[in-house]
This record gives structure tokens, sequence and C-alpha cells, in this order.
């Protein structure tokens, strides 16, 4: 059984620190069209904008260097709301844009941590320059015209001291990256600041998970450069192009997830079945109710959500909608996923499809979906543990066990 075809696979190296024209440079360099990408970055930035792309060398190291020169003077501070705007009006693929508004939602949030502010309410100041929302439209459509439909990277490395900021005089790692980074691999990697919020946005928004470079078929390299030549390291982000190895059914997927929570004890509790029905079907990898107690002895449920990245926005909006909590805390998880197939077999005059999972070239687990089970018994007038039994025996006959593939 092989894998479908899912496009290409970047693995992003930031063992040297990651910035947001850091990362678009080295897409640039492994083979995204220039102007490909700076007519999505026109459409945001209104022609204010242009990119223009030169090699350098760092320390020695050929690669690619993106610099934003904008056409405006008007570099003005922008509220997460202004940047929303920008990109809903621009004539950008609905990728892309999602993209992108995934990206700028992870920096208003950390931002909004970090000062104890809603991130509504979080006025971006050197990320909201045009220069930033040319890095992260241009990542976003140089991702998009590369094919590239998942990523990864390395441990991220941050930098060490003290710069100076919008905020005034800050440590490094600066308290918004050290927000963005929760939950993924981090090194010191040297002095200053190696790390940008806006880099580390890019790579945690859009990476499903933080390791060394995976099993591949490498198709292309790109060296984007920073604006430092350091003597002791390159200042450059690699990105490596390729076909992933590892993604088979036999394999266990490693992730990195959230699960977004939520403590509610004001909810009227006949709501709760269509509120994770709600959330399931709109694309959580699964979600569930605790029982807690909160203060003052009242009794309440914790809401959980599992979620990818590309599902975390949408689902977050619908906590809010569906319930009546005013606040979603997210936590980074690390998931390990067997590889799962549905195997159709015949019960009776219907179809109950089978869910196998493999590892390591055997049947893990075979069970029956209990709603395939559920439409027959009722069909039948029969109890539903019946169907189970008939399911789990038919599997047995087509070679659905546990232990080595039979199939």
């Amino acid at each position: 059984m092989t894998p479908p075809d899912v496009g290409l696979h970047a693995w992003i190296d930031a063992t040297a620190g990651v910035a947001g024209d850091m990362l678009l440079a080295a897409l640039i360099d492994a083979g995204a069209p220039l102007e490909t990408v700076s007519n999505a970055v026109s459409t945001v930035t209104a022609d204010s904008v242009d990119l223009v792309a030169t090699v350098v060398s760092r320390a020695g190291l050929r690669a690619t260097k993106i610099d934003v020169v904008s056409v405006a003077q008007d570099q003005p501070d922008r509220s997460w709301a202004d940047i929303r705007s920008l990109l809903a009006q621009a004539d950008l693929p609905d990728l892309i844009r999602e993209r992108a508004q995934r990206v700028f939602l992870r920096l208003a949030e950390a931002e909004g941590r970090v000062h104890g502010i809603p991130a509504s309410e979080v006025h971006f100041h050197e990320v909201g320059s045009w220069d930033s929302i040319a890095d992260v439209v241009g990542v976003c459509a140089a991702l998009d015209v590369l094919n590239v439909t998942s990523m990864s990277c390395s441990a991220i490395a941050l930098g060490a001291g003290r710069v100076t900021s919008g905020h005034g005089v800050l440590p490094v790692p600066v308290p918004a990256v050290l927000e963005l980074a929760s939950g993924w691999r981090v090194l010191s990697g040297g002095d200053g600041e190696l790390a940008t919020p806006t880099g580390v946005a890019l790579l945690t928004a859009m990476s499903n998970e933080s390791s060394d470079l995976p099993p591949m078929t490498v198709h292309a390299v790109g060296m984007g450069a920073g604006s430092r030549d350091v003597r002791d390291r390159p200042n450059i982000v690699r990105v490596v192009l390729g076909e992933r190895h590892d993604l088979s059914p036999d394999a266990a997927l490693e992730s990195i997830l959230s699960v977004l929570e939520s403590n509610v004890d004001d909810l009227d509790p006949r709501v709760w079945p269509s509120v994770l029905a709600t959330l399931l079907e709109a694309g959580a990898a699964d979600a569930w109710l605790v029982p807690i107690v909160m203060k003052k002895g009242r009794p309440a449920h914790t809401l959980a959500v599992l979620t990818s990245p590309d599902t975390r926005d949408a689902l977050r909006r619908l906590m809010f909608e569906l319930t009546s909590t005013t606040g979603v805390r997210e936590i980074a998880v690390h998931r390990t996923a067997l590889a799962r197939t549905l195997v159709p077999v015949a019960v009776m005059d219907g179809q109950v499809r089978i869910k196998v999972a493999y590892l390591g070239g055997e049947i893990i687990h075979a069970t029956p979906e209990f709603d395939d089970a559920a439409a027959i018994a009722a069909a039948h007038a029969l109890p539903v543990r019946r169907v189970l039994e008939e399911a789990i025996a038919a599997a047995a006959q087509a070679g659905l066990l546990a232990g080595p593939v039979t199939l």
C-alpha cells in the first residue's frame, strides 16, 4: 500500500536562527519564482514594496538575500484586525490567505499573552510594517507555488543577550519568541537575536513537527541569508525540499498538535453532545469533556479539543461560538499515531468498515466502525452487540487479525 501524492515536504534548518526574510530567501533560492511571489505580496501591500533578490556570501557559503524595499514612506503600527482586513481584501488564493492569517493570528495571540491583553487588541510594531507583511505573504506564496503540502523544522536557535525593540530594551529571546516556541525544540545557538517573532511564527504555524532531517528524496535545497555575515557560523536558513519516505501505512506518524481547552460552568448540559459532534465534524482530531469542580464548589466541565495547525483557528472560533466560554488556552503536544486504513467487510446484507491500525508491517488493532454496525442493527431490529460480533468474525475471516499482515 503506497501513500497518496501529498506534494513536497519542506524541512527547515533553523539551527542558525530564523527570520521571515531569511525563510523567504531560502524558498526563492530553492526555486520559487521571485515574480510570482512578488505579485502575491503586491496584492496585499498595494504595490508599496518591491522584493529584491541578491546573491551573497555568509561565512563562505553562497546564499540568496531578499530585501523588501519600501516604495511608500508610511509605516504605521497595525493591529491584528488591520492585517486581517488587508488579507481578506487581497486577491489571493484561499490557501495562501489562510496560511498568512494563521501566522498573524499566532503572532497576535503570543503578543497578547506577553502584554496581558486580548489578541484582538494587539498592535504590531515592527511586525506590522510592510516588510514583515511581505515576508509572511511571500513565504506562504512561495510554499504554494512550490507545492509544499507538509513542513517540519529543526531545533530553532533563539540567541542570547539583549535587543532594542518598539517596547524598549528586551532580553533575548524576546518574550514573544518564547511564547511562540512553547512546545518546540530550541537552543541558544549564539549571541544576539537569532530568531525573530515573524520567523518563529512562520515555522510553528505551518510545521507539523520539530525533528531532524526526515528520510526523503531531495529535490532542491535553498539557502536564505540574514543581514549580518558572522564569522563563527553561516547566518543562513536552509530549506530542503523533497518527497518523504516515512509516510507509509506501516509507519507510526509523529506530529506536533495543539490541545485547546476551556473551563465552562454555565452551559446547559444537554448542549454538550452537539458541541462535541460539531467540533469533530469541523476537523478536530478528537474532542472530549472532563468533569471538574471550580471555585466555591461549582460543578463544571473542561472542554478539550485536539487539533492540527490547519484546523486550530477555525476550531477555536467554534469553541467560542458553541459554548459560553470567554477564553481558550492552548497547549502544544506531541502525538504518535498508528497509520490506519478502513477495510469494508460484508455483514448480513450490508457492510461494516473495519478500522485497521498498522505498525512495522503488523496489524495492531482491527476494530469495527460502531456507526456502521448500529445502522445495520437498526435496519434488522437487532442488538448492536450482535452485529459487532459478526463484524469481528468477518474481519477475522478476511485476515484482519492482530499480527503480521496476511492480506
